[in-house]
């Protein structure tokens, strides 16, 4: 009896094997990467804007990375669609990694998390760690099954588009508190603070009090906060004040228009922004009970010994 030759394209039991368990673990990676940023796509967008993508792009942008990456993701898992959940990685990995060697120099040692858990920072690492992942959606491609099936596949990506749509209608309905300023001036430049988190310290130069404000704050590691520091009077003294008090943080000369929205009678005074809102004033008269309150809303690590 004649038996049929085996089909020398299937590949081997280790290799199919391989291939499924990259593309499990992919697909695990990219579905939690692109929720989480689908989950608070504001946060996402600040980031893609410290990752210097033009404001204007940002929200599209994260809107985009976060339904391709969980659609991607979930290819992944049926064999039918594996192959181009692979090719979707493979291609975005591609992108990512051009993208940051391009803007290297500028980038270097910023956060680029993109998983929940899992800090990164620019640098030789992310590079290698995505050159890791690129090789495991090879082998999920390479040891695949040719995918058919296109029109059903399109189903989950528009199930996803319709959830990022749910998740910035939430994020921007429960915006609450003053609305900030479109753009002030930072260091000379328009700088606009409705991205991410951005901490307004009003200061004045010649004031004790602020002096010893900011030299607490000075010593607290923040979480992912752009600080902006105010001189409600001669700001030509502004950058002494800080070198002084060795609180590092941006300069800007919109007092006068920010105190119009944000408003309070004498420096030190706190704003919390987050997303272009105010979630929080700090007046500091009780700078422990200000410092606890940054600390319970994750934009300051909880404090060391001494301090």
């Amino acid at each position: 009896m004649a038996h049929a030759a085996p089909d020398s394209r299937s590949p081997a039991p280790w290799q199919f094997w391989t291939g499924t368990l990259c593309a499990w673990l992919l697909a695990i990676f990219f579905v939690v990467a692109g929720l989480w940023k689908l989950s608070d796509p504001l946060a996402t967008t600040a980031r893609m804007v410290q990752a210097l993508v033009p404001p204007s792009l940002a929200l599209a942008a994260a809107l985009l990375a976060g339904t391709v990456e969980a659609w991607a993701g979930l290819l992944l898992l049926f064999p039918r669609w594996r192959r181009w959940g692979a090719l979707l990685c493979g291609l975005m990995l591609l992108v990512f990694m051009a993208y940051f060697a391009i803007f290297y120099e500028r980038l270097q040692g910023d956060d680029c998390t993109c998983f929940p858990w899992l800090q990164r920072v620019v640098g030789p690492e992310f590079f290698i760690t995505d050159a890791v992942l690129l090789l495991m959606a090879g082998a999920a491609w390479l040891w695949a099954r040719p995918s058919d099936g296109w029109r059903p596949s399109l189903v989950p990506l528009a199930a996803f588009a319709v959830l990022a749509g749910g998740f910035y209608a939430h994020a921007v309905t429960s915006q609450q508190g003053l609305e900030a300023p479109h753009e002030i001036t930072v260091d000379g430049k328009p700088f606009s603070i409705r991205h991410g988190r951005v901490f307004l310290y009003f200061f004045d130069p010649e004031c004790s009090h602020c002096h010893q404000v900011a030299q607490r704050l000075g010593k607290r590691e923040w979480e992912n906060v752009r600080i902006i520091a105010l001189p409600t009077v001669n700001p030509q003294w502004a950058q002494d004040f800080l070198d002084a008090a060795k609180f590092t943080a941006d300069i800007s000369s919109s007092a006068t228009q920010l105190r119009e929205t944000f408003k309070f009678t004498d420096p030190p005074f706190g704003v919390m922004i987050e997303h272009g809102r105010q979630v929080a004033s700090l007046p500091f008269h009780d700078p422990a009970a200000d410092e606890a309150q940054l600390e319970q809303r994750g934009w300051i690590k909880p404090a060391g010994p001494g301090l």
